[in-house]
């Protein structure tokens, strides 16, 4: 991994911590989850040196956990394994 790419993923991880205070709207905290789900699929993807088909599979699957991450943030609801493969959804802890 080359320099800039380091600092990058350390500069992200200081920022994240000052956005959990602020109130967001629905669609800020979707958006903000898009956005951030897709920046770890592709900076995961480029640390795997991945090529460029799975570059854009990796940006797609973090985009789309990061919305289920905000939504359920906003919702205070998480899914809980029951062991079986089943899930329960609870308030989050």
């Amino acid at each position: 991994m080359t320099n800039w790419k380091m600092w990058l993923a350390g500069a992200s991880m200081l920022v994240l911590p000052a956005c959990e205070g602020m109130n967001l709207t629905p669609e800020a905290r979707t958006v903000a989850g898009v956005a951030g789900g897709a920046a770890a699929g592709l900076i995961a993807a480029d640390v795997l040196e991945a090529d460029d088909n799975w570059r854009v599979i990796a940006a797609l699957g973090g985009a789309a956990a990061g919305t289920l991450v905000a939504q359920n943030t906003q919702t205070d609801t998480c899914a809980y394994a029951r062991g079986d493969g089943t899930y329960y959804r609870a308030p989050c802890p």
